[in-house]
């Protein structure tokens, strides 16, 4: 039986102001989810599959409870050893092999405040990382490229020395991960006294995505993982014994989304599929052969998904399929459902917190809406002012102060104490995301505030623009932007990458300028369209749209 139970007061209920006003997720005393979830399984079910893993080499492996925690104190004996202390801050670079869920965890045990990050990394990001979160030890892959990253990286950074591990295998100025856990015996208690954790002290930093500006520290506490109750339970729709599917590397929050936390809590066991590059063919023969039951991703991987033929892989036991990181444009949503019968549910949410608007279990999805507010936050729509928007109106997405401190929500940007006071005044937290309500509470994303057009007098927000591209055959992406503009302030310019089989020309520049006026106001198409290879993405796959602003001089 799941331990879901243990930790809310319902898990049914009859509509969605039921569970907007009666949800309550308890916080047991001192609550450290490495102890009060995976070892609190390892003790009552052992055998427990808690990870399916794979990889594109034929290895695969079953990691029950039992497993867990077995390597997880492993990996708290190992860290203590070289150092490491309640608060200390490691880097974990780690894709998605296996020793990354037993050192999270291994740290979670220590108090010691886990880092994820991605192998994207270059130096100049490492050292960025380094020196902003005080890191005082690094774990890596083997991955020669990243590896002298990493090393000239750490002779930068002022300060004491960095110890770097790397996994599997010895190397001049690096300890060996493999040899160091089996150097270890596995005898770890739970610390007491000034040595264990609290609920408050800091858990997890992320950097975030860095669409905008310099990446920012996102600091979360111990009580981070309760709040995913809501997104994997009552958004993704895990089950008890099901096998849940989220695509996304560690070094990113989407992981804490669906690899780990809220799924465990659920009953859920969670796949992974280690590999180096994304293929679509791939993870539908993966998702088919290995039986996944609830899936998430970003809308990016759906666009590639349908474009598959679907009717070939076995749907049978994969019941439910949720989309968040960017929003969804409709006509991806209507192909998938016709190919798989399953609804997309499209949900928002920031690294600051867990899903905080979605389309949750027992709502019907209205395509390219991205849902309502979780009962977590008390989220609203709000004029420059602070007050309430209108049905219809633009505002900005806002958390009330009094929930800045719930479930889920982070405890600030570390060390930042400019950016906390840029999203946290007038007594609301700013998510700088603009959307609309309809009449039922739905909530429609426009765009960043950053990202919106204004033009004669219009606010266009570019989201709009871009669904209205995508239904045309002849895209396969695309970001929608301003240009600067003497007479009307700015214009819309389209930036796209094209379908396989169609090429860049002056006709179909204008079929494609013709076919947003059909589809959305006139007002909003793009006077500019400019063709392009692929689309500047941050090391997350989020489109820059403020790159191609500053390409184009505004």
């Amino acid at each position: 039986m799941s331990l879901l139970n243990q930790f809310v007061n319902r898990t049914e209920f009859a509509s969605y102001e039921d569970f907007r006003d009666r949800l309550d997720i308890r916080v047991p005393e001192n609550f450290n989810f490495a102890y009060d979830v995976v070892d609190a399984y390892a003790a009552t079910e052992p055998g427990r599959q808690a990870i399916v893993w794979c990889n594109d080499e034929g290895t695969e492996r079953i990691e029950t409870f039992a497993d867990l925690k077995a390597g997880s104190d492993r990996a708290a004996q190992m860290f203590q050893k070289h150092g490491i202390r309640k608060g200390d801050a490691v880097l974990l670079i780690l894709k998605c092999r296996l020793e990354f869920w037993h050192c999270l965890l291994g740290l979670h045990k220590l108090g010691a405040v886990a880092v994820p990050a991605t192998h994207m990394l270059t130096e100049h990001d490492l050292a960025y990382r380094f020196e902003r979160a005080d890191i005082r030890l690094v774990v890596a892959v083997p991955d020669v490229p990243l590896e002298n990253a990493i090393e000239r990286a750490a002779a930068k950074t002022l300060g004491p020395p960095i110890l770097k591990m790397r996994l599997r295998g010895a190397k001049a100025g690096w300890l060996d991960y493999t040899a160091e856990m089996a150097a270890t015996d596995g005898r770890w208690t739970r610390p007491t006294g000034a040595a264990a954790t609290r609920i408050h002290d800091a858990m997890l930093i992320y950097f975030s995505s860095g669409t905008t500006g310099q990446p920012k520290m996102v600091a979360h506490d111990f009580t981070y993982p309760l709040g995913h109750i809501v997104t994997a339970k009552f958004w993704q729709n895990v089950g008890d014994g099901g096998l849940h599917y989220t695509v996304a590397d560690t070094g990113w929050a989407k992981s804490a989304w669906g690899k780990i936390y809220g799924q465990w809590i659920a009953g859920s066991a969670v796949f992974v599929h280690d590999y180096d590059k994304f293929s679509a063919t791939r993870t539908l023969e993966m998702c088919a052969k290995y039986g996944v039951t609830t899936f998430c991703a970003p809308p990016t991987v759906y666009r590639f998904l349908i474009k598959e033929d679907l009717g070939k892989f076995d749907f049978s036991r994969w019941k439910y399929a949720v989309v968040a990181g960017e929003p969804l444009n409709p006509e991806v949503y209507g192909q998938f459902l016709k190919a798989t019968g399953l609804k997309l549910m499209e949900g928002y949410g920031q690294t600051e917190m867990t899903v905080a608007v979605g389309n949750f279990v027992g709502m019907e999805p209205k395509p390219g809406s991205m849902g309502r507010p979780s009962p977590l936050y008390g989220m609203f729509l709000a004029r420059p002012d602070g007050s309430p928007c209108d049905p219809g109106e633009q505002g900005e997405i806002v958390v009330p102060r009094e929930r800045c401190r719930a479930l889920g929500m982070f405890m600030g940007y570390h060390r930042d104490p400019e950016g906390n006071a840029r999203c946290m005044r007038g007594g609301l937290y700013h998510t700088g995301d603009v959307a609309w309500q309809d009449e039922d509470g739905y909530f429609w994303y426009v765009g960043r505030d950053d990202d919106l057009i204004k033009s004669s007098g219009y606010r266009i927000g570019p989201f709009e623009v871009e669904s209205a591209l995508m239904e045309h055959p002849a895209v396969m992406e695309c970001a929608v932007t301003g240009v600067p503009d003497t007479e009307r302030g700015q214009i819309v310019k389209a930036t796209v990458v094209l379908a396989k089989g169609y090429a860049a020309s002056e006709e179909l520049k204008h079929e494609l300028q013709n076919h947003v006026k059909t589809v959305t106001a006139p007002y909003k198409y793009p006077r500019v369209v400019e063709f392009v290879a692929e689309l500047p993405k941050t090391i997350s796959g989020k489109i820059r749209r403020v790159e191609i602003r500053e390409q184009d001089g505004g």
